[in-house]
């Protein structure tokens, strides 16, 4: 057994104990088929980690409302979010039972899933959905002196594309390869974060940056303080990448979603999965699942990329990823699913 292997056993190991239990009653009073996760003894504590992205970030935001409720609604469970360095990273430590619980875009979980592009010989198998939640999109911010105004014109410019590996520097490298050029080698990159990003594009040091996150965004507020202007995703680049990538979906950021945007913008977006391990318990990941959309209301109302979402849609747009057999039987229970 090599070093990773040793790693990932260990983390398993240790992750069976984290989650080792839920109260009595968690279960819903149905037996298990044969096979199924085994049912946590009475009395314990089900402790979950839950990463989501820098603390500047609209994800963080969310993650944190999302563990408060289930701390204050499924009894039992002793939930807490933390930073990370998003959704790879998220991945990641889910897989190596780090974390139980997260959220990434449905592409990477897809690529983690099946052991593609950054989980090449890495795959994920025990990736498990617990659904489907909202759209991510795409903003490409730019400094009106930098003369950008299509994805093209980002050639010779001084732009920020997150840090290497990450989803954010997947999703240039995809839009611009789209867009006919050599992605990173055509541009001056800079790898740094959101608020570095908009704190840079304020004072004209770089031409632009790619910001993926929920909108309003606050480091895309930030910036469109300034002399700065979100750019156009144009037609021929989304069918290109729909094309290829079929979790990819267009998406308008509607005029005065932020500070002098007088004109919708056009871009692309990835619907945000929320995910576990395949052995998290069935009984367990029911109760966070049924718990999580009967308060999404209370949840919409604190956070803006809540709002509005319906059980109906979270087995949609998720690129056919298998769910976690606790969150279908929700789906089933309430008629999303057969």
């Amino acid at each position: 057994m090599n070093f990773k292997s040793l790693k990932r056993a260990v983390s398993v190991s240790l992750a069976a104990l984290f989650v080792a239990g839920a109260v009595a009653g968690c279960g819903g009073g149905e037996k298990k088929d044969a096979g199924s996760a085994q049912k946590p003894a009475a009395g314990q504590t089900v402790k979950i980690n839950f990463p989501t992205a820098s603390a500047s970030g609209a994800l963080y935001a969310v993650g944190a409302a999302i563990t408060n409720m289930w701390n204050q609604n499924v009894p039992g469970v002793n939930a807490a979010s933390q930073a990370s360095a998003g959704g790879i990273a998220n991945l990641g430590m889910v897989a190596d039972g780090e974390a139980q619980v997260s959220i990434a875009i449905s592409s990477n979980c897809y690529q983690a899933l099946n052991g593609t592009d950054s989980f090449k010989d890495h795959a994920f198998k025990d990736f498990r959905a617990i659904g489907g939640l909202y759209m991510n999109p795409n903003q490409v911010v730019v400094t009106k002196a930098s003369g950008i105004s299509k994805l093209s014109d980002v050639k010779g410019k001084h732009f920020a594309v997150a840090s290497a590996g990450s989803s954010v520097y997947n999703e240039c490298q995809t839009h611009f390869t789209a867009a006919g050029l050599n992605f990173p080698d055509d541009m001056k990159c800079e790898y740094i974060t959101f608020t570095d990003a908009a704190d840079m594009l304020q004072n004209g040091s770089i031409d632009g940056a790619w910001i993926m996150s929920g909108a309003p965004a606050s480091a895309v507020s930030q910036a469109l303080t300034a002399n700065c202007t979100l750019v156009n995703i144009d037609d021929a680049v989304l069918k290109a990448l729909k094309e290829k990538y079929p979790w990819y979906a267009p998406y308008t950021i509607p005029a005065g979603t932020y500070p002098n945007q007088d004109k919708d913008v056009q871009t692309s977006a990835i619907k945000m999965v929320m995910f576990t391990r395949a052995d998290m318990p069935e009984d367990v990941v029911y109760n966070l699942t049924k718990s999580f959309w009967e308060h999404i209301d209370e949840l919409g109302a604190s956070q803006k990329n809540l709002k509005g979402l319906k059980p109906a849609d979270a087995v949609k747009d998720i690129a056919n990823l298998p769910l976690h057999p606790g969150a279908e039987k929700y789906y089933k229970e309430i008629g999303v699913l057969k």
